[in-house]
């Protein structure tokens, strides 16, 4: 195995004496289903892989091992789900931001790539921030929609590129993971969703294959730009913050 000095699990303590980190990234992800075309372990490997870019092009900052577990319970249908409940997830988070704080790391980035997270990132994270109000948490819930106003309009073919497993999801892991992809057994449905209203769906009721959208329509070239386009923006947002020492509050609330 190759050490990688961006990766918090490669380091020895003489590592992290010499070159201390500030910042740390959380890539979280789950284990389960994205049809026949994607790996089990997508998620997770596009959270990690994404995070790792963004370590690379900031000062003082490190990856921490991704969370290959999520709360995936709704897709339990297909196989091969290993899933969290809500209450496991949200004090997994909970626990790792409290132990990153205990180790005077006070600046965390949590890199998501599961939308069955999110309730326990914002749980997890608000009760951190509560209890440590000089901990500053920001986080990336759903790269799939911070995506979509980088790109042109008329960027994705079907349905915004959306879907789980769909045309946005497996370019992205062409352009990070394309030796795990099978993108000759493509397949997914699109679903008659609502406009407005949020469904509270079981993935079983929307497709019959473990993929929505339109996975055909995925390449690698697309996947480049989508990746490129994402990290540069993160990246700008969080340089951003670095040149203000993570303030942002207001002018007219600093004291």
């Amino acid at each position: 195995m190759e050490k990688n000095p961006f990766l918090i699990a490669h380091q020895t303590a003489a590592d992290y004496a010499n070159t201390p980190f500030d910042t740390v990234i959380l890539p979280l992800g789950s284990l389960e289903s994205h049809g026949q075309h994607l790996p089990f372990g997508t998620d997770a490997f596009t959270a990690y892989l994404l995070a790792l870019e963004v370590a690379k092009r900031l000062p003082k900052m490190a990856v921490l091992p991704p969370v290959n577990y999520g709360m995936s319970e709704h897709y339990k249908d297909f196989s091969f789900t290993v899933s969290l409940l809500p209450d496991t997830e949200t004090a997994i988070i909970r626990d790792i931001i409290e132990s990153v704080y205990r180790e005077g790391i006070k600046k965390i980035f949590i890199m998501n790539g599961h939308d069955g997270n999110i309730p326990s990132i914002e749980i997890a994270s608000r009760l951190a921030k509560v209890a440590h109000p000089d901990l500053k948490i920001v986080s990336v819930d759903a790269w799939w929609n911070t995506l979509l106003p980088l790109l042109p309009p008329d960027f994705f073919s079907v349905w915004n590129g959306l879907g789980h497993g769909g045309e946005g999801e497996l370019s992205m892991a062409l352009s990070l993971f394309p030796h795990l992809c099978r993108q000759d057994l493509a397949r997914g449905v699109v679903p008659a969703l609502p406009a407005i209203l949020d469904v509270k769906w079981i993935f079983s009721e929307l497709t019959d294959c473990g993929a929505t959208g339109d996975p055909t329509k995925a390449s690698r070239e697309k996947g480049k730009m989508m990746r490129e386009a994402l990290i540069d923006a993160i990246v700008a947002a969080l340089q951003k913050l670095i040149e203000s020492d993570w303030d942002y509050r207001s002018p007219k609330v600093k004291t």
